[in-house]
């Protein structure tokens, strides 16, 4: 028995419009908004013309389909750059990871804070992991004492989310951002676009003093003038 060979085409995921539409009667909305009520379909792709709109099946799954007249190639377009937006402002939240030694020395304690400081400041999770080596795995209190001092240094920028385990010759735990993926984004959009503007003003400012110096060189030479003048 032979294969059955489908040739149907994918499924649309538009609307139907204008002459697409097949039913009698549809309910129609107006270009703003209004409900012009139960129609035929005929009357419905008449006003479309006269308003030189179309005729856009928004509700199809009614009884009868709900059709709005609307221009849906400007309809498209503006939903698209809507998406476009959504999605570059759609916060991913992301899960860093910083590495530390039970006995790390000062300097580099500080410079790694410094990281989960910005990391927690970015609205990022940040995932700590204190790694034992040899005889500190018969001293986990002394990797718990470093996550603890830890998330109090950055407890006004994040929360412990997960508290210290032991995981083999690892001990981890995850800090959280009290601050949303989103704020901190916004925030760093703002900070940007103050310090584009900054930068701007002061470039800016030189040119106004050279063109002020411009502007009053004629009017001293004018000055001089009359002085020469009564000296002759």
């Amino acid at each position: 028995m032979g294969k059955r060979c489908n040739r149907g085409g994918p499924i649309s995921t538009e609307p139907r419009i204008n002459d697409r539409i097949r039913v009698p009667e549809v309910r129609l909305v107006g270009p703003s908004g209004e409900q012009v009520g139960i129609v035929p379909l005929a009357k419905a792709l008449e006003l479309a013309q006269e308003y030189d709109l179309d005729l856009v099946e928004v509700a199809a799954t009614a009884r009868p389909p709900v059709c709005k007249l609307m221009d849906y190639g400007k309809f498209k377009y503006e939903s698209a750059m809507k998406a476009r937006e959504a999605r570059k402002n759609q916060a991913h939240t992301v899960i860093k990871e910083m590495k530390l030694r039970p006995k790390i020395d000062p300097h580099d304690y500080d410079t790694k804070k410094g990281h989960v400081v910005r990391f927690l400041k970015q609205g990022d999770k940040v995932k700590i992991t204190i790694m034992f080596r040899g005889r500190e795995q018969s001293r986990p209190e002394l990797g718990f004492r470093l996550l603890q001092r830890l998330a109090d240094d950055v407890q006004d920028l994040g929360f412990v989310e997960s508290s210290p385990k032991q995981d083999g010759r690892n001990m981890i735990m995850v800090l959280g951002p009290h601050k949303k993926k989103t704020e901190a984004m916004a925030e760093a959009r703002e900070a940007a676009a103050a310090r584009k503007a900054e930068r701007q003003g002061r470039t800016a400012g030189p040119e106004a003093d050279e063109a002020d110096e411009a502007v009053g060189a004629p009017e001293a030479a004018e000055a001089e003038q009359p002085a020469e003048a009564s000296a002759e």
